[in-house]
Order: structure tokens, then sequence, then C-alpha cells
């Protein structure tokens, strides 16, 4: 069910329940076309609000989409006709905020990509399940190879689905690029091969087989919709960079080309440009916040909703507390593995977190250098701005010439004066 209310002044009777099936929920909005609605605010319960908002946002109501954490604290009893009233009460008076929804043609991208991370994380599932089974019989092809899903451990794996189960026999499968030698990798494959754990074997890599059809149909899906965004965007006036890197894409990412329809999409602003972010990844974070920066007011409320910056608690005008919230959110997490990923770089941001790793932690830096990295990508999307990147050497200048700001205005508060041990210049003048 359903509870709505409206305002006393809209309809004899403003509290109505309706079913959840979908002819209740367009008699829904036609009611509240007829009491004269424009806005209506919404609880975020589960995934049952889904389908009420996708139909009231196709019948042009502007849905705001409420945190029932921030409402709860309601005196009373508590029920759906109660809730109900209250939110309405709020929302007539502005004390309420709504919660940030992409467009639909971005939810609609961001869908797929999501049900493919769960199909990337199944077929993950099924990796671990071939190398419990092969542990079982005493197989340890995996301590060998380095991916047991590669040219050489598939074709080695089928081969002994097919019932063959001689180490040298199996060993000739072995890919020419393959580091291991086709010695370790035949005593990798002498074991004791049970029926039991080669059926499970069996139906293991069937499953992988058919989570990677449900993948490669998933990025068909995907790369159409992609197509389709691209298509409603006009042309950029500046070509397209070249890319940062050569590098072939990580097996669990789409084949077809994302780069081009990105930077259509983001109006001539190439995102992959940003260390750490790769086109698939980039492709993951606009389906997460989308491309209309307007959405925020400023870049600071931008890294508050991610939850990257310090939520300071303050009374008395002492600080409590200054942590970051905890949240799922996956745009944050995105970025904090993009951190995570280029750490060992040699460009301005992983000095960045060099730093601050060595003097609060890995944890604290890479919310901080995920922080640095949200607000590039929000003034690259609202003013189309170009990434100019910086390399390490250039941030350690710039924070040596800070340091020495800093010890030279300590210096001249106690009256001493900095000199250069190797030149001998003054670096400072003394205050008497």
């Amino acid at each position: 069910m359903h509870w709505v209310a409206v305002p006393a002044d809209r309809d004899p009777k403003p509290v109505r329940s309706f079913r959840s099936f979908t002819t209740d929920l367009h008699q829904l909005a036609d009611w509240l076309a007829a009491c004269g609605i424009q806005t209506v605010a919404m609880e975020s319960t589960g995934v049952y609000w889904i389908p009420l908002y996708e139909i009231l946002e196709q019948r042009g109501f502007e849905g705001v989409l409420v945190n029932a954490r921030h409402v709860r604290s309601v005196p009373g009893r508590k029920s759906d006709l109660v809730d109900c009233q209250w939110l309405q009460q709020l929302h007539q008076f502005g004390l309420l905020r709504g919660s940030f929804r992409p467009t639909a043609e971005i939810v609609a991208l961001r869908s797929y990509l999501r049900h493919r991370e769960q199909l990337v994380k199944e077929a993950a599932s099924c990796i671990q399940r071939m190398q419990k089974a092969l542990v079982l019989m005493n197989v340890q092809l995996h301590t060998v190879i380095s991916d047991l899903t590669g040219v050489t451990g598939m074709s080695i794996l089928r081969e002994i689905l097919a019932g063959e189960t001689d180490p040298q026999k199996l060993a000739r499968h072995r890919d020419h690029r393959c580091k291991a030698s086709a010695e370790e990798i035949a005593a990798s494959l002498t074991g004791h091969y049970q029926p039991e754990h080669c059926f499970a074997l069996r139906q293991t890599v069937e499953l992988y087989d058919v989570y990677q059809e449900k993948i490669r149909a998933c990025d068909d899906e995907i790369e159409a919709q992609l197509r389709e965004l691209q298509a409603h965007c006009e042309p950029p006036a500046t070509p397209r960079p070249a890319a940062r890197t050569t590098k072939r894409p990580a097996r669990n990412e789409p084949r077809f080309e994302i780069r081009s329809p990105l930077y259509v999409l983001c109006g001539g602003v190439d995102l992959t440009q940003l260390p750490g972010i790769g086109p698939y990844t980039a492709l993951r974070l606009l389906s997460e916040i989308g491309v209309d920066m307007s959405r925020w007011p400023s870049e600071n409320h931008f890294v508050s909703w991610m939850t990257l910056s310090p939520n300071q608690k303050i009374s008395g005008g002492k600080i409590l507390s200054s942590r970051t919230q905890p949240s799922a959110n996956r745009a944050a997490k995105i970025l904090r593995l993009a951190v995570m990923s280029s750490s060992r770089s040699d460009h301005a941001l992983a000095a960045f977190y060099r730093r601050l790793a060595a003097r609060i932690g890995k944890a604290k830096a890479i919310t901080a250098a995920a922080r640095k990295l949200a607000l590039l990508v929000y003034r690259m999307l609202q003013d189309k701005l170009p990434y100019r990147e910086q390399t390490a050497a250039d941030y350690d200048a710039r924070q040596k010439r800070r340091i020495l700001r800093g010890l030279r205005r300590r210096a001249e508060q106690f009256g001493y004066q900095l000199i250069d041990a190797t030149t001998g210049e003054l670096l400072g003048a003394a205050v008497s």
C-alpha cells in the first residue's frame, strides 16, 4: 500500500491509500493531478518507491526523494498514516531535502552498469569454486599460472572435463606467453581426480561460460544506450585529446569504444585524462553522477554529497568531531579506487596522497585525495575545462616553496634570518 496525503484544502479526503499495482499507481497520479499537486515528497524505502517515482516523473510531477532516516524522529505513534501526513507538512513548509537522482536516461545507463557489475561478481565466485574443486583434487594449476581463466587455464580445464588426466598431455595446452614452464604446469596437474569433484568443476565452468555470455549481452545494451545518449548531444567543437595510456582494457572491462561517446556526452571534456580514471571508470562515474553539475550549488556541495568532506560537529565553538560520514556512495567508491590504482604514479595527486599517507595514514589519505579528484571532476564538467596534469616534481617544488614561506615567516617573528647552506644567500630578512 502507498499512503498519500495532500493539503487539507485540496480535497475533502486529503489522506488516501493506494495499492501497489500499476493501475493503482496511475490512479494515484490522476488524483494528485486533480488536486493540483506539482511536487511530491516520498520516502526511499527499499526499491518499492522506484515504480511510483518513475510513473510520477513521466506524468510531469517533480519528485523529492527523502531519506527516511532524516525524518524518522516523529513524536507519537509510528504508522504509515502518520508518516505521510508528517511528510506532507514538512514538504509544504520547505523543510525536506531531496536526495540526488540522475535523469531518466542516465538512470537507465546506471541500471545496466550496476547489473553488469553484479554479473562480474557472480563470475568471480565461479572462479573461486573452480579453484576449490581443483584443490580438492590436489591440482595446483592456479598456483603456477597467474589467471585460471586465461588461455592456458581454460584450455586445460576443458581438456580435463573431456576426460584427459595425463599431466604431460594437459601441459601441451600451455600458451607461449605463459611464464610457467611446461614442467611446472605438468607437476601442478598431477592430482587425485575424483568423479564428484570433476562433476562440480564441470558445472562451475558451465556457469562461468553462461555469465560471460550474459556480460557480453549486457555490454551490447550498454553500448546501445550510450550511442542513444550521444545522438541527443551536440558534437564538441574541439577534437578529442590523445589517450593517456595505450594499455589494453582489463579483462572485466567492455570491449567497445567508450571514450568517443563519453567525450560527446560530457560536452567536449575528457575525464580519462584524470589520473586513475580510465574509460570504463569514467563511464561508471558518469552513470552515478550524470553530466549536469548544476544539480549541486557548488563544488563543496558536490564533495559533501559524496561524503568525502569532513563532517564537522561543533558545540560551543569547539570542534567535537570532523570525521567523514559513513556512506555507501558508489561514486565515492569509484574515486577511492582510482586514487589507489594511481598511488604510485608520477603526478601531483599521487604525490599529495603519498605525503598525507606518511603523516595521517593511508585510509584518510585516500579520502583526501578522492576529494581532490572529485573537485577536478566537478570543475571539468561544470566549466568545460581541460585537465592540465602536474607532475610529482612540480607538486614537490610547490610544497617546498610553501614550507619555505612558512619558515621565513616564523624566522621573522623571532628575529632570525634563513640562509641557504649551499649558496650562502639570505632566504628572508629579519625583523627587529
